[in-house]
């Protein structure tokens, strides 16, 4: 039972990961980035995560 509810936190995280990469591709600003994950009620370690995690894959795509 707890596998379930974790799978579903991890699809709730990389659902909201994608939302926020495609945002921050579109407007590459850190500022507003924190600012549009914090709307989403998340703690700052998560904020974090969300942050560092879209930044990372922005480079990625950038770098191709």
């Amino acid at each position: 039972h707890e596998k379930s509810r974790i799978m579903k936190s991890d699809e709730k995280r990389s659902h909201r990961l994608n939302y926020l990469l495609k945002y921050y591709l579109s407007n590459p600003k850190e500022y507003d980035l924190y600012q549009k994950v914090k709307q989403m009620g998340v703690s700052d370690v998560t904020a974090k995560d969300y942050i560092r995690t879209v930044i990372i894959q922005a480079q990625k795509i950038y770098s191709r």
